[in-house]
């Protein structure tokens, strides 16, 4: 029997697993799909093939990805493998705001979704935010001309500069980012031998994140500039023997879709006890016990699987509360090179609380193509749905035809703006189980429903000033003619659908990330979060939430001692993590 069973490798799994497997427990790792062990050799910088090797689907690319219901227009931008959808996120990694948390008191304390607020203060998590941002690490993104452009129109606007970690006012400042700084020839050229390590170390400022980042060439796994799951966390996990006294390496098992959670009834109670798993490359299916289980497969996965598996559901909440932080896009266009598709993802912000946050974009060609052409609002010049423009926006909708021509045309003159609210938890955007699809090979198929056409009338709001506030940004930044996209629900940041929270009532766990109807069963993914966290990208926060619940398990299931704010974090990039990794060519 093992000690620890965690489902997912993805934003949330890899971090209770490195941290359990240094304390000495025996801890197994599923993933359900592949595990990209060279990714020099397997990813590319080019776009198709990115969107078809980062889905959701098995390690098999010539099988269908897996199927999901959404019945309205939509996307959900997740994928499988190990690094979950961190192997093309931004790892842009500000903290939550301070707001969405219990005992809040600040003059925007009413300006938040406070009927689904974390059932701890925000000064509680902070320890566990300097952990994680060591352990990554997380560090001042490198920025470049776009981010200069940002800045200069946030100082036009009034905006101050914030200084802090800590989001307490409307500001602006550069982006907190899981990314290693440039070092050696990295930022200095784009000739690619030049850019092999250890010439060059952390960013090559390539603008293909969301590609996968496999940057600098030839460095170490765990040296790669973005620090995804699959570079920092899991190589630590994996070598957990090596660096921490006492520690112990896990079992990564990929290929590995769990199909249920095995319980009994001891006492009254429902017990998780064992793990099911289909092998995806033979159909053969396994069982293992552990004494803990640690679901961490995502916000339309775990709901699923724990409704396949036939827990219990007392109060209804499993898979209720879908929030998506309802996106939209601003671009500009500029008379001057704006640096757009070079560097980072994102390497500044602007931040309002109860509001959300608004922040520039690197995005290469193809996507900025899909970004400009996926709009809920009709085709420019040729037939509206009835959204109106913000103020001092000139056109909105699918650009297509000479407008999108002319528009693509000035690439190395646009700067676009990502605005993302803090969306209300709302129970009847959720997860549950298809009746329209037949099961597939692991059970009955998700069904996701996320009603924009019902949001909250605060969520709505919020997103309305997050675009006027681009506007006004770029305008003053010097942009002579604006574009909004009107994004339809492009979820990139599902959250909340199997919440912690203080009311039994409206929570799938308590304040530990316990289960509430069932005993030794944990949640450590973004479905965990109690809320949209005001609006900032959720997988730091969801990392410090889940090194918390990491440290709960270790204690309450295991009678061990905390250790955060007692001892020293080990870095993702320590000598020591590295050498091991060599060692093991992972």
């Amino acid at each position: 029997m093992r000690d620890v069973i965690v489902i997912g490798a993805g934003g949330g799994g890899p971090i209770v697993a490195k941290e359990l497997a240094g304390r000495g427990l025996d801890v197994l790792l599923l993933e359900a799909g592949p595990r990209h062990a060279d990714p020099e050799r397997e990813w590319t910088h080019f776009e198709n093939e990115a969107l078809g090797r980062f889905r959701w689907g098995p390690a098999d690319r010539t099988k269908p990805a897996w199927l999901r219901e959404v019945p309205h227009n939509g996307v959900l931008a997740q994928l499988s493998g190990v690094g979950g959808t961190t192997q093309h996120y931004f790892a842009n990694s500000p903290r939550a705001m301070p707001g969405a948390f219990v005992g809040f008191a600040g003059a925007d304390a009413g300006a938040y979704d406070v009927a689904h607020l974390f059932p701890f203060t925000y000064g509680e998590l902070v320890p566990y935010y300097e952990w994680v941002e060591h352990t990554l690490p997380v560090q001042t993104a490198a920025m470049g001309t776009k981010e200069a452009l940002f800045f200069r129109g946030a100082e036009r606007l009034g905006l101050p500069l914030n200084v802090t970690k800590d989001i307490t006012r409307d500001s602006f400042r550069p982006q907190e980012n899981a990314i290693l700084q440039p070092t050696g020839n990295a930022g200095r050229t784009t000739d690619a031998s030049r850019l092999t390590w250890p010439q060059a170390g952390g960013c090559t400022l390539c603008g293909y994140c969301a590609q996968g980042c496999y940057q600098p060439r030839q460095a170490p796994r765990n040296l790669k500039a973005k620090r995804s799951t699959d570079n920092s966390y899991v190589p630590m996990a994996l070598t957990a023997g090596s660096w921490q006294p006492g520690g112990r390496d896990i079992t990564l098992v990929a290929d590995a879709f769990v199909t249920a959670i095995g319980v009994a009834r001891q006492s009254g109670d429902t017990v998780a006890g064992a793990v099911t798993w289909r092998v995806g490359a033979t159909g053969e299916r396994v069982t293992e016990e552990a004494k803990v289980i640690v679901l961490s497969a995502g916000a339309t996965e775990s709901p699923r699987l724990w409704l396949n598996s036939g827990l219990p559901n007392p109060n209804d909440w499993v898979g209720r509360g879908y929030t998506d932080h309802f996106v939209d896009g601003v671009f500009g266009e500029f008379d001057e090179d704006t640096g757009f598709g070079k560097g980072a993802g994102s390497a500044a912000r602007a931040d309002f609380p109860g509001r959300g946050m608004i922040f520039p974009l690197t995005l290469p060609p193809a996507f900025t193509a899909f970004a400009t052409t996926f709009s809920d609002a009709g085709m420019v010049g040729f037939y509206r749905n009835g959204h109106a423009d913000a103020a001092g926006i000139d056109t909105t909708g699918r650009l297509v035809g000479n407008r999108f021509a002319d528009f693509f045309g000035r690439f190395d003159r646009l700067a676009g703006v990502a605005c993302v609210t803090d969306d209300d938890v709302e129970a009847n955007n959720r997860v549950t189980l298809s009746r329209a699809y037949a099961p597939d090979e692991h059970g009955p198929i998700p069904k996701v429903f996320f009603d924009h056409r019902h949001r909250s009338a605060r969520t709505v709001a919020n997103r309305e000033f997050l675009v006027r506030r681009a506007a006004d940004l770029l305008r003053a930044a010097g942009a002579r003619r604006l574009h909004r996209v009107n994004l339809p629900p492009f979820v990139v940041h599902p959250h909340s659908t199997m919440r912690m929270g203080l009311d039994a009532a409206d929570s799938v766990c308590d304040e530990n990330g316990a289960a509430r109807a069932v005993r030794h069963l944990y949640i450590a993914d973004n479905s965990v979060l109690a809320n949209s966290i005001g609006g900032p990208n959720p997988t730091l926060t969801t990392q410090a939430v889940a090194t918390r619940t990491a440290e709960k398990i270790f204690t309450l299931e295991f009678g061990g001692e905390p250790w955060v704010g007692r001892e020293a974090p080990v870095s993702s990039i320590d000598p020591r993590v590295t050498q091991a990794v060599i060692d093991q060519r992972l």
